[in-house]
């Protein structure tokens, strides 16, 4: 069992949160807070596996929270689940080796598949390693950027994944490198891998003569 502890400071999105975790088989809530102070208690009196937290509290930021308790030494795993779209703060989640990073709002079932994701690369780091396919194995399960295919980057990759989940309607590969600055060839690579690996759709627009644009949506 996953013992999770839920972090917002909107008492009702806490039990919204309580409810995905509690039907998600595998998972239970220990302990939920509502402010950083009431975190770093909660770590240490119920030691959780996994922290469901929001960016957003009212005595500091989310991830400056994360940083404090790394210092006091809690290697808890962090999902953050938040608002907070901007291009800085999911570097930062990077960084800091954040699991999962969730814009609000979402569905149980986007909610579930996050946590299921989780709990196999969990499950993966719990294996013996015997020769390098076993550390490759584990690197792949964990996301890392030792996963990605030569070229490219885990940090960049989540961003342009961020980005697209939160568009509205479909974007070029030019609106997304504006949006988080990089180049509109770095853009369209890594869009296309989405695509690739089914998380995106791509359509054709065209508009008079020339090539057609290709238009990318979140699936």
């Amino acid at each position: 069992m996953i013992d999770v502890l839920v972090v917002d400071d909107d008492f009702r999105l806490v039990n919204i949160h309580r409810g995905f975790v509690e039907r998600t088989p595998g998972f239970r809530v220990v302990a939920s807070a509502r402010s950083g102070e009431e975190t770093l208690a909660a770590l240490e009196e119920h030691r959780p596996d996994l922290v469901l937290l929001d960016l957003y509290l009212p005595d500091v930021f989310g991830l400056d929270l994360v940083r404090r308790m790394r210092a006091e030494g809690h290697e808890t795993d962090v999902f953050v689940i938040s608002a907070a779209r901007e291009a800085d703060a999911v570097r930062a989640a990077v960084r800091l080796g954040v699991v999962s990073y969730l814009l609000k709002p979402f569905g149980f079932d986007e909610f579930q598949e996050r946590l299921e994701q989780y709990a196999n690369r969990r499950a993966g780091l719990a294996m013996a390693v015997r020769d390098q396919a076993d550390v490759d194995r584990a690197f792949e399960r964990t996301g890392s950027a030792a996963a990605m295919p030569k070229g490219f980057s885990a940090e960049t990759a989540q961003l342009v994944e961020a980005t697209l989940r939160e568009a509205e309607g479909s974007l070029s590969a030019a609106e997304c490198a504006e949006r988080i600055g990089v180049s509109r060839v770095s853009a369209r690579r890594y869009l296309e891998q989405l695509a690739e690996r089914g998380r995106a759709e791509v359509a054709l627009r065209y508009a008079g003569r020339g090539r057609p644009e290709r238009r990318y949506t979140w699936r």
